[in-house]
Formats: structure tokens, C-alpha cells, sequence
């Protein structure tokens, strides 16, 4: 019974609040089929939960994920 936990920005998409629920969907599609055709897992025991992550709460190389990515720029 594979969970698998997506955890992305809440940027872009509507509203600033990160994928569409048309977008949630393929990756659903996609992560649960990836499952099946490599690890011949059963789609209908397949869990896959999107996670939006306020951009303040998230943080790459000790540093919140805006200052890192203009550090980068």
C-alpha cells in the first residue's frame, strides 16, 4: 500500500495558491501509474497527498526559499 507525499510552494496556479486542481490531478495520475508500471503496485491501494506549503515555510540550504533563490539569481 504505497502513500506517497507531494509537498510543493503555494506560488503560481490560481490565486497564488499553487497547482491547479487540474494540475493535482495529473500528478496523481502520474505517481500512481509510475507505481504500478515499476513496482506493480495496485492503483486502488495507492495514496498520493498533495501538500501546498506556504512559501514562508519552506527553506532550501538553511535559508528561507526567497532569500536562497536571490542569492542564486
Amino acid at each position: 500500500m504505497p502513500y506517497v507525499n507531494i509537498k510543493v510552494t503555494r506560488e503560481g496556479g490560481p490565486d497564488g495558491a499553487g497547482p491547479s486542481a487540474a494540475q493535482k490531478a495529473q500528478l496523481i495520475k502520474g505517481v500512481t501509474d509510475l507505481l504500478q508500471d515499476i513496482l506493480g503496485k495496485s492503483p486502488a491501494t495507492t495514496f498520493v497527498v498533495i501538500d501546498a506549503v506556504a512559501l514562508d515555510d519552506w527553506g532550501i540550504g538553511g535559508l528561507p526559499v526567497q532569500d536562497y533563490r536571490a542569492q542564486a539569481r
